[in-house]
């Protein structure tokens, strides 16, 4: 009696060769609930990656310092000795280069981590079944992590420097947030695409290292030439000035612009969670 009622009572499953995509609605509270069914998996995770990240790490925590430090010393060296001309900063110039590199740094962590999660995570995929967005979670997490890590030396910069800050400071979360959707999004959208064309993976790094050259990460935004129209059409321009302002001067130059990549950053996550979950399955095939 016991067996036929646990019969009756367990869930059906069934599976089907028709796409997911014919119910929208379905699909889109399947997605939903995979979210709230992966919270405690995605919690693991975070828990698991970061302890392995600075396990054998003798510097430890200091790691996630050390790329937006050595970035700020060297623009700092190189406009002290005329190398480069930066033009008049809001802030003491370290600071200000500080902030703007762990800010670049927030919305490249988020770039390349739906990559790192998948990567990180190919054997537990192919053996187990479990919410996929698990793992996209968990690297948010270590994201946010990092961020907060940064700031706290951000915060020791500023008092070295005796930098004011503003206190529409209290709004730039938001704009913290915006960044980390922003990367996120696109890094959702490159995965089917950088694990099925190798030529498009390895060519990231030289497309991130032309796109932080003009990103107003260590130079105010210029206002004639072609690298203006370049830096302005530059998506993660607004979003990235908005939280410095916002944190320094209080004065918001792109307010149009930071609403508008804000809103765009949303309907692109959406996009992104869409194809990441329809394609989840061919990669996993890929690669088991």
């Amino acid at each position: 009696m016991p067996n036929k009622l646990f019969k009756k009572n367990k869930p059906e499953i069934i599976y089907t060769v028709e796409s997911e995509i014919r119910h929208p609605w379905r699909l889109l509270g399947e997605m939903l609930g995979d979210v709230i069914a992966s919270r405690e998996l995605a919690w693991r995770l975070l828990v698991r990656n970061i302890k392995a990240q600075y396990r054998q790490s003798f510097l430890g925590i200091f790691w996630a310092l050390i790329p937006p430090a050595l970035t700020a010393i060297g623009c700092t060296f190189a406009s002290n000795a005329g190398i480069i001309n930066i033009g008049n900063t809001d802030i003491p110039y370290p600071a200000y280069v500080m902030l703007g590199t762990t800010l670049w740094q927030t919305f490249l962590d988020a770039f390349n981590g739906p990559g790192i999660a998948f990567k990180s995570s190919r054997s537990l995929l192919t053996q187990i079944k479990f919410p996929h967005e698990a793992i996209i979670i968990s690297q948010l997490g270590q994201t946010f992590f990092n961020l907060l890590v940064k700031l706290i030396f951000v915060v020791l910069i500023f008092l070295v420097f005796q930098v004011p800050v503003s206190w529409m400071i209290i709004f730039s979360p938001f704009t913290f947030l915006s960044l980390i959707l922003l990367g996120t999004a696109i890094g959702l959208l490159l995965i089917p695409i950088t694990n099925l064309i190798k030529d498009v993976a390895n060519s990231l790094q030289v497309v991130i290292l032309v796109w932080f050259f003009i990103t107003p990460v260590a130079f105010p935004v210029p206002n004639e030439g072609i690298m203006s129209i370049m830096v302005k059409l530059n998506p993660v321009t607004p979003l990235l000035v908005t939280a410095r302002e916002l944190v320094t001067t209080g004065e918001i130059s792109y307010s149009v612009a930071f609403v508008l990549v804000s809103l765009l950053s949303l309907l692109m996550l959406l996009i992104g969670w869409l194809v990441f979950r329809l394609s989840m399955p061919f990669l996993i095939e890929r690669v088991s």
